[in-house]
């Protein structure tokens, strides 16, 4: 299948996945000619350039529509949608170019188009995987590097989405600071994958708290990239409460979280004196997220739904473009 995908900034992993699909990627082509309409079966869209660029967006939408060309929008920030401002988005879920909305969390939001799907992050595996290193070695309690850690955007200052998270490292590292544990708290910037993996690896608790989507005062139910990319390393997660880990973890067996900073606190107190709790439940995170949650699994469900909205939707006699 031939897809057009327009990401400004790219979306690699995704991309990646959909190619190891079998499918062609045409990128950032928002004015397609007939000779790439003809052999296209879909055109996925950042949602946030569809939302800033409405009118751009309706001459794309006109293309795809004479040629029953679904039009796909992938939303990775609801429900603060990146900070759009409330009418545009409102305008453009009033004239609906999209046909598939396809966003990280399913809570209440405008409609953006007839048919909304649960499209979650995943591990970037060509980046986030063991690197050599087995299970078995990181059972054992000489392996790890430190106690407790988290690697992410810290700068609340310049990045006022993420103000909250850096207020609750600092809060969390000032609690942990006079008990001995062995915490690192690193901003990620200029931080290279693999030094990532390292860190991840060499962690007995790997944390996540805070998002960017959750900027608007209400926490998204979407998990961040890193609760998939942190299991596929072999890495334990604890992570705050977020309501679409029961529909893609096993709770207590491969997911472990908490409600606030005192529970964070106790919990931390807990998986450093439980280790084999917490390794197991990495072991069992890790085998669900290789055989579920990596990108190629993202870009499968994305071909399954294009099919089957062409076979409701789309033009008859082009299977051949769906293959």
């Amino acid at each position: 299948m031939q897809l057009i995908f327009n990401f400004r900034k790219g979306f690699a992993p995704l991309r990646e996945g959909l190619e190891a699909r079998g499918c062609r990627v045409l990128d950032n082509v928002w004015e397609p000619d007939e000779a790439q309409l003809k052999e296209t079966g879909a055109c996925i869209i950042n949602f946030y350039e569809g939302v800033r660029q409405p009118w751009r967006t309706w001459q794309l939408k006109a293309r795809l529509k004479r040629h029953g060309i679904p039009l796909i929008g992938i939303d990775r920030d609801a429900p603060w949608h990146l900070g759009v401002r409330r009418r545009r988005l409102w305008l453009f879920s009033l004239f609906r170019p999209l046909d598939i909305y396809a966003t990280h969390t399913l809570q209440p939001t405008l409609p953006f188009a007839p048919e909304t799907i649960y499209q979650a992050n995943a591990a970037w595996t060509r980046h986030y995987h063991l690197h050599g290193t087995t299970l078995e070695e990181m059972r054992s309690p000489d392996f790890f590097r430190y106690d407790v850690s988290f690697i992410g955007n810290l700068d609340g200052q310049r990045y006022r989405e993420h103000r909250a998270r850096a207020e609750f490292f600092a809060e969390l590292e000032r609690r942990l600071s006079g008990s001995g544990i062995n915490a690192l708290f690193r901003h990620a910037e200029n931080l290279s994958a693999s030094d990532q993996v390292d860190i991840i690896q060499r962690s007995r608790i790997n944390l996540n708290a805070g998002a960017a989507a959750d900027h608007g005062g209400e926490r998204s139910w979407g998990l961040p990239e890193r609760c998939y990319g942190v299991p596929a390393c072999g890495g334990f997660l604890l992570s705050d409460e977020r309501r679409h880990a029961r529909d893609d973890f096993e709770p207590g067996a491969e997911w472990a979280d908490f409600h606030d900073m005192d529970d964070c606190v106790a919990r931390i107190r807990h998986f450093l004196a439980h280790p084999g709790e917490a390794r197991a439940i990495a072991e069992a995170a890790h085998l669900r997220v290789l055989r579920e949650h990596t990108y190629e699994h993202r870009a499968e469900s994305l071909i399954r739904h294009i099919r089957e909205w062409r076979e409701n939707h789309g033009p008859k006699g082009r299977g051949d473009i769906i293959k």
